[in-house]
This record gives structure tokens, C-alpha cells and sequence, in this order.
């Protein structure tokens, strides 16, 4: 079915709660998230105002499914709320701007923020990622995501924790950089150890953007918008050691990626942002067991349409470590 939205509300970002009866959809024109009941059809979209946040970004789930978060990329805060009412329980203000990614693990107390970059002009990139107590929302510090003098320029965009990792580590893709990193929890000092796991830019691809995981836990998929790849790891070993397993080629401004419940498949969407050199606006299939590309979606293309965000609905959906 087609949603009617306003014009003015530039709906972002696609995201489905754990338990993938809940869609929630961030906005960067209109301090909004709205959220749908998958279960019933038609779809009716409920409005909620969020008046704490400019430019909603990401929405993430606790692993209980009791709790979402909502990074605010133009006011520097996250929103908490509960995934039962959607009502708010807690706004808290980031210790370094532009929160963009977000990760949570309640097994070790800590959220996880980015600091990527300015909204208007893309500029003042950041270089760390902030650190919270998950219960408190209390500011524990930042850890540098760079080998680079300060300030770095780095643009930590996404941040996502290994499923069923131990000791936990999340990854970073650092989207001006064009680097990999992983953070992985020290339980002697309470704190992540931090560093560089792979560099894109070395072989002449840039944007690190998304990641994503299987269900086993022993494959990584990161996608690279310039000049817009696919990348496939395989992370059973060291988690500072990521081994790549194949790179695939997809459209210029390779972003989200929609993963098929058997995880056979991955949709990409080829735009970021209607940026030039990163909107081919087609629809990239890879075959995820293979290794391959298997076919190109021109439709939206051909419509002059470039796809901001790609979900499958739930019944082939898999959330892909998210």
C-alpha cells in the first residue's frame, strides 16, 4: 500500500522491534517518530511527538524488547521509551554530538552512542564513541574510534554488538575514515578496548555504513557506499581479525540492507541521502549464501524515486542482529 506523508517530514529510517509486530519510523523534518502495528491491515500510522528531538536517526531495542532508544542527531540526545506504551521514560543529552548509531547491552550495563556529523553541511565529524550506564543513562566517558590526531574526522556513523559475543564487542564503521573498528568490553577495567579491524579505504572503498549479522553470529556484513560494495566477514576467530570473505559489487551509495528470514538473500538499497555519486537509486539482490550479486532493481530508479531505507515486512524479514 502507498502512506501518504508530509512533505516536510523527510521520513528516514525503517525499524522493526524484536518481536517484529511494531514498525517505528524516525523523521528529520518534523520532531516525530511514528510507529505501526504490523499485525493489522490496512496499516495506520500513530504520530508521537517527540519534542526533545531534531533529526531522529536510529531507533534500537534492548534485548528484553522493553525498551527503545532514539538517537536525535540535531539536538544531541537519546530518547528512551518503552516498547509496551511508546511513552517516553527518559531524554538524555550525549557527551559528544551528532548521535547517530546506537547499541545496547544489558549484560554488561552499558549503552553505546556515535558522534558522526553535523546535519547542515555534514561537517564537524567526530571521532569517539560515548559510553552510558544503561540503567542510569549516566555519561561514563568516550572511547576514540582512531589512530589520527585529534580532531580525527573520522564520522563513527553505526555501532552494533556481536550477537552472543564473550567477551562482548561491538563494531563501528567510521563513515569518513573509511575504517572498521571493534570495541570489545575488558571486565577488569570495566571499559572497551578499542581498535582499527579493517581499512576500506585501502582498497579503494569508502563510506563504511551499515553492519549486519547472521543468525549464527559467525558472519558480518558491512556495506560501503563509494563506489558501493557488500562485504562479507567471517567473525568466528579474533574479533580484532575479521576475516573478508568477498566483496560484491552493488550501486553507488550502497546503505541498508533487507535480509531474507532464511538468510539466503540481502536487498540493498543503493542512496544515501541523495548525495551525488552516492544515489544510483536501484536495488542491489545478493545471494548471501553464494556470494554474489544475483540481479539489479531498477524500479525505483526508473520512477525518478531514490529508496531511503529498505525492510522487509515480517514474514520474510530477519533482523539481522539488530
Amino acid at each position: 500500500m502507498t502512506i501518504p506523508l508530509p512533505a516536510d517530514l523527510v521520513a528516514h529510517h525503517i525499524f522493526y522491534d524484536r518481536s517484529q509486530t511494531e514498525a517505528y519510523i524516525t523523521a528529520l523534518g518534523q520532531p516525530k517518530l511514528i510507529t505501526m502495528d504490523l499485525a493489522q491491515f490496512p496499516y495506520r500510522l500513530v504520530w508521537h511527538d517527540m519534542p526533545d528531538c531534531a533529526l531522529g536517526e536510529d531507533v534500537i531495542f534492548n534485548e528484553a524488547n522493553t525498551r527503545w532508544y532514539l538517537t536525535c542527531m540535531g539536538s544531541n540526545a537519546v530518547v528512551v521509551g518503552s516498547v509496551a506504551t511508546d511513552e517516553i521514560i527518559d531524554v538524555f543529552k550525549t557527551t559528544a554530538p551528532y548521535p547517530h548509531g546506537l547499541a545496547v547491552h544489558t549484560g554488561i550495563n552499558r549503552i553505546l552512542a556515535t558522534s558522526t556529523v553535523r546535519a547542515s553541511d555534514l561537517g564537524d565529524a567526530g571521532e569517539v564513541i560515548s559510553v552510558y550506564d544503561a540503567t542510569t543513562h549516566e555519561a561514563l566517558g568516550t572511547v576514540k574510534v582512531s589512530n589520527k590526531p585529534s580532531p580525527a574526522g573520522e564520522a563513527p556513523v553505526e555501532i552494533v554488538f556481536k550477537p552472543g559475543s564473550e567477551p562482548p564487542v561491538a563494531y563501528v564503521t567510521n563513515m569518513y575514515g573509511g575504517t572498521l573498528w571493534a570495541l570489545t568490553w575488558n571486565a577488569g577495567t570495566s571499559q572497551f578496548d578499542a581498535a582499527q579491524v579493517y581499512d576500506f579505504g585501502a582498497h579503494d572503498m569508502g563510506v563504511p555504513l551499515e553492519i549486519y549479522f547472521n543468525g549464527a553470529g559467525d558472519r558480518m556484513y558491512v556495506t560501503t557506499g563509494k563506489p558501493g560494495h557488500l562485504h562479507i566477514f567471517d567473525v568466528t576467530g579474533d574479533p580484532n581479525h575479521p576475516k573478508l570473505l568477498k566483496s560484491i559489487a552493488a550501486g553507488e551509495g550502497a546503505h541498508h540492507v533487507a535480509v531474507t528470514k532464511d538468510e539466503k538473500y540481502g536487498v540493498i538499497n543503493n542512496a544515501l541521502l541523495n548525495l551525488p555519486g552516492l544515489s544510483d537509486g536501484t536495488l542491489t539482490v545478493v545471494d548471501l549464501q553464494k556470494g554474489e550479486a544475483v540481479a539489479t532493481i531498477e524500479t525505483f530508479k526508473e520512477n525518478s524515486y531514490n529508496a531511503n531505507s529498505i525492510v522487509l515486512l515480517p514474514e520474510w524479514n530477519s533482523l539481522a542482529g539488530h
